[in-house]
Formats: C-alpha cells, structure tokens, sequence
C-alpha cells in the first residue's frame, strides 16, 4: 500500500505541474501558508498528529515519550517547533486496525493516535505535561482538528473513511480543540491542518469557510519531511535507516543545489509513528537540524516565520509591506495561496472584498449557500453588500476589471493595478 501511496503522490504532482490547468484562487480570508518570502536562512517545522506519550520505536531512548524525544532534539539546536496537535482520538470507536503499512493502519474508518486502541496516549486531552512542555519551551501549537476525522470523501486512499461531511461538523470538531487549548491553558491557536488535506466538505462549503469563522489560516507545508512513509524493505534495522536516509537525503540534495533552498519554507514532520509504526524522525531530526545548522538556517515556528513576511511574493523589504499586513488584519487582500500578485489589474470582485466589512460578507455569503446548497463564488457575500451600499453597480461582474473607483476612499490612482489601489487606499 505504501508504493501505492508514494506513485498516487508522484502521479498527482505531475499531473499538478504539467498536465492540469493550474488552480483557480481568488482572494480569500484563509490564506494557505505553505512558505513566505524571505532572504534570510530561516524556516519552520510542523510535527503532525501528537503530542505522543509512548516511546519511539525502536525505542533507544530510555522509553522518554517521542514528542518529548523531538523537544529534546530541537532545544539541543535552539530550534522552536511548531506542533500541530490533536484533541482526542479516543471517540473514533467502533473500529478496527487496518493493515500494517498500509494506509488505514491506525484504523479503517477513523485515524487513532499515537496507536489504535492507544488513543488515550495521544492528543491533548490526555497529555497535559507534554502539552506544557511545548508551550514553556517557546515553540508553538497549532490545530489538527479535535478527532482527526476528515472533513469530506477522499475516496482514492480514504475511501472507507468516515467524514464529517457538513460544515457545522467541522467547525464544531475545531471549536473543541480551541476551547480546550483557550480554557485549560490560556493559549490561542490561529493555525489549523485539515486532515489528510481534505478540502472539499460536500454541502458547497470548504475548508476554507471554516477557517474563516475561527479566524484560522490554514497551515499547509512546501518540504516534505518523509517520515510518515515505511520503507518495504524486510529486515527492520535495515528499513528503519531506509527511512532515515529518505528523511535526510532528500534535504542535504537540495542545500548542495542551492544553499538558500530552505529560506521561508514550512517542513512536514510527524510526531507520532509511520505506517509500519517505526519512529524515523526520532533519529533523523538531529541530521536533518545539524544540516540546516551547517548552512546557517535557524528553525523558528510558522509565527516567528510569519513574522519574517506574511505573504509568499512579498518581502518585508517592499514598500507596501507595512500596509498590506495592516490590510490584512481587516479584509481579504491575498489570494488563497497566500500571493498578493500586486502587478495585476484589481478587479472589480476583489474591490468588493476591500470594501465589505469581513463579517458582513461572510454572513451574507452563508446564508447563500446555505440557501442554494452549492458552492458559490466567494466574493458573492462581499459584492452583494457592495451592490447594496451602492459602491458598485447592481450589475458589475466579480470578474470585471475596475475603471473607477468608489468616491471617498481612495487616493488618486495613476493605474488600476493591485499596488496602485491598494497603495491609494484610505486605511482607517
């Protein structure tokens, strides 16, 4: 199953890059981060499914929990992790274990973490002192969902999967984890990892619609870390340093390409075990962090990184920086893979998303949906607000180029270009 898994992977990338039409974004609330735009040699690594209070396997660390193995790691380097956990997988019953090394191996029709019927191991709920120890040591938490359970049909690899389905579900399975994390340590998480990537729920909302109530982005990864994947070789030492070297290998081949490779990228890694339940980051994260050191890099979390620069085509350098991470805060003003693209002609769906206030064109773009029970555009809410204040024609088309602009908000503009009209816009 896992050569399965790895060709799927491979075959979608080339079809992404090479065959498919490239996709559509539009400018969106939720911003996908996968890296930012940044000179500098610093980058971030995300630990997916934890915190994990069982050994590693194989277990050659005095039987310390993995989650506090990799803290040991990182804190030796004086790097800051960025921890995507879950809440609780313990309610994903009835079910049974799937085949090992296949995909379903933690369980058929739901996830189980660290292990099936070890869920009480796992997830925040039950590991408060790992939970702290994240928080106290400096590095960050951000959301894996409260149960793990996708939010729609994957039919390829999760076919027999149980998913949420609605959008309700969803934003109820995410309030749960941030009311744990906000009730039982004062944290607040601003980051969130759909499972498995699943973006599509099935009632005309995404996932992206759930990110947009809690006020979520959503954190997505550019490197691969590899440590989720078994290797098929028989022996288990021998498979075990076939996981390493895929964890290790693939890093050190792109630093000798380019040294500046890693500026501004997100890493996947996993805190919890493979599919063959072995634990290669246990023991590739020390070479994967002493080559990065080597080069220069430091290893910060997706906060201190977003700090460095929000977006993934502008740099703290620019401008207009400044005053597009002031936009930012208010109103959508970056596309939904987290460009700005500030060279291209502002169209006339895009103004409308500067004007609307956020909140009201969220509400009045729900309850279309909820009404039409499809999938909508998603400037819908904000030009309909903008049609009703009158900063818009009553039959101006989202995708329209902008001619003019509305009285009163806006300096005097030399061309209709993103830069120009954000550049001229009058921020409160």
């Amino acid at each position: 199953m896992s050569l399965i898994v790895k060709i799927g992977k491979t075959g979608k990338r080339i079809l992404k890059k090479y065959i498919l039409p490239p996709p559509q974004v539009n400018l969106s609330f939720t911003r996908r981060i996968e890296r930012v735009k940044t000179g500098r040699r610093i980058c971030a690594m995300t630990f997916d499914d934890g915190p994990m209070d069982m050994p590693a396997s194989p277990d050659n660390f005095g039987g310390r929990s993995l989650t506090d193995v990799l803290l040991d790691t990182l804190e030796e380097f004086g790097a800051h992790g960025t921890f995507d956990v879950v809440g609780d997988t313990s309610e994903n019953y009835p079910d049974k274990a799937g085949k090992p090394g296949s995909a379903a191996w933690g369980g058929v029709r739901y996830d189980h973490y660290p292990d099936f019927k070890h869920d009480d191991r796992g997830g925040a709920l039950h590991n408060d002192v790992l939970i702290r120890r994240i928080i106290d040591g400096g590095h960050q938490l951000t959301s894996h969902g409260y149960r793990h359970i996708i939010f729609g049909r994957k039919s390829v690899v999760y076919g027999d999967r149980e998913f949420l389905g609605s959008v309700d579900a969803a934003l109820y399975d995410l309030e749960r984890l941030h009311a744990l994390m906000e009730e039982k340590y004062g944290y607040t998480l601003k980051f969130h990892r759909p499972p498995h990537y699943v973006d599509i729920i099935g009632d005309g909302f995404t996932s992206y619609d759930v990110l947009d109530r809690l006020g979520y982005q959503y954190l997505a990864a550019s490197f691969d870390g590899a440590g989720w994947l078994p290797s098929t070789l028989k022996d288990p030492g021998e498979a075990l340093e076939a996981e390493v070297r895929a964890m290790v290998e693939p890093m050190e081949r792109a630093l000798e390409r380019d040294p500046n490779f890693f500026c501004g990228q997100i890493i996947f890694q996993k805190d919890g075990y493979n599919m063959a339940r072995r634990t290669p980051v246990a023991f590739a994260l020390r070479r994967q962090l002493e080559l990065l050191k080597k080069y220069g890099y430091t290893v910060v979390t997706v906060d201190e990184l977003i700090e460095e620069s929000p977006f993934a085509d502008m740099g703290s350098d620019d401008p207009l920086c400044a005053k597009m991470c002031g936009l930012a805060r208010t109103a959508p003003v970056a596309y939904s893979d987290n460009t700005l693209r500030l060279s291209a002609p502002m169209k006339t769906g895009e103004l409308a998303m500067l004007l609307a206030p956020m909140s009201e064109a969220m509400d009045l773009r729900w309850a279309a949906i909820r009404s039409a029970h499809k999938r909508l555009h998603p400037y819908c809410g904000a030009m309909e607000w903008c049609k009703k204040a009158g900063l818009i024609p009553p039959d101006a088309d989202p995708a329209s180029p902008v001619a003019s602009l509305p009285a009163g908000f806006f300096e005097p503009v030399r061309a209709y270009t993103r830069r120009e009209v954000y550049g001229a816009y009058k921020q409160e």
